[in-house]
């Protein structure tokens, strides 16, 4: 299971509990970043392939 995935997983099940929202927030922020880097990685790479 990809890290990003597993970042937002677990910040929403402590967001649903009530435990330690704000480190849940940052989990949830942090899973999205890594997802957006990796999105942008992806496509500069294959960007590259193709010339």
């Amino acid at each position: 299971m990809a890290l990003w995935l597993v970042l937002i997983l677990v910040g929403i099940v402590m967001i649903i509990i009530g435990v330690a929202t704000a480190a849940a927030k940052f989990l949830i922020w942090l899973g999205i970043a890594i997802l957006v880097i990796s999105l942008v990685m992806s496509l500069v790479r294959r960007g590259k392939a193709r010339v």
